[in-house]
């Protein structure tokens, strides 16, 4: 249990159901926080602190921060006008819920146990780029393996799922489409990448592995996922369709 937060709320004269209508969020989420490595999104936990009037790291102490080769990508990241996402088999990290964060993380094996935490919350503080007066652009291309598999428990697929539709919906900067399984092969098997339109202009991708992630600008490499880019692209349901198709998902997870 995170007992800094329940002291906190004990000496503000907080209930999960009175910070939840102050936050406007369900008391079931605030419960939730006080499980262990259960992280707000950053809005929330900013709110909560103040309302608490404690300081967010005292609250949700970040240990660690995310390892040292993302760190150049988190720099491309703020900086971009632009980002094009394709992932086959996960929700993209921007776009995920604290609950599906832990779940990929912990699940992945790649970290110990005693790091989640620290990751899960560096991971939640990247999406503050989508809440910027003038935020980047985010079009995110998924397979539907990745509305399929499951992740955590069918709790966390279904909030998960559902706030994907919800951001999908209510941001204009966010655009999300599907790839069905009836496009069978395309060039998205070959793997998840990203890229990054900066000024200039120019272009610089990321691309994962089992061991690390490398930060692409060589810009015969880049020109070479740009066209992948397009390919996934081209195989994807519309925007609204696509939408519908994700809400549909989240139902069956029950």
């Amino acid at each position: 249990m995170n007992d800094t937060l329940r002291v906190a709320m004990s000496n503000a004269g907080e209930t999960c159901e009175s910070l939840a209508e102050k936050i406007r969020v369900d008391p079931k989420t605030v419960a939730r926080w006080l499980s262990p490595g259960r992280v707000p999104h950053p809005r929330h936990r900013k709110m909560a602190a103040d309302i608490l009037r404690q300081d967010v790291q005292k609250l949700w102490p970040n240990r660690r921060r995310e390892m040292l080769w993302f760190r150049p990508w988190r720099d491309v990241e703020r900086e971009a006008i632009s980002l094009r996402s394709y992932e086959p088999l996960v929700i993209p990290g921007l776009l995920q819920t604290p609950a599906y964060a832990r779940a990929v993380l912990a699940g992945a094996g790649l970290i110990g146990p005693e790091d989640v935490d620290g990751h899960v919350i560096s991971r939640i503080e990247r999406q503050v780029i989508l809440e910027r007066t003038t935020p980047p652009v985010l079009t995110a291309v998924l397979d539907e393996g990745a509305l399929r598999r499951g992740v955590g428990s069918p709790d966390v697929m279904r909030e998960q799922l559902l706030h994907l539709v919800d951001v999908a919906a209510e941001r204009p900067h966010v655009r999300v489409h599907i790839v069905p399984f009836s496009a069978g092969v395309y060039a998205g098997i070959n793997g998840p990448f990203v890229l990054a339109d900066l000024a200039g202009p120019r272009v610089v991708a990321h691309l994962d592995n089992q061991l690390s992630g490398q930060t692409v600008s060589d810009a015969a490499d880049v020109a070479r996922l740009v066209s992948s880019w397009e390919s996934c692209r081209s195989e994807a349901l519309p925007h609204r369709q696509s939408i519908e198709l994700i809400r549909e998902f989240a139902g069956t997870w029950n």
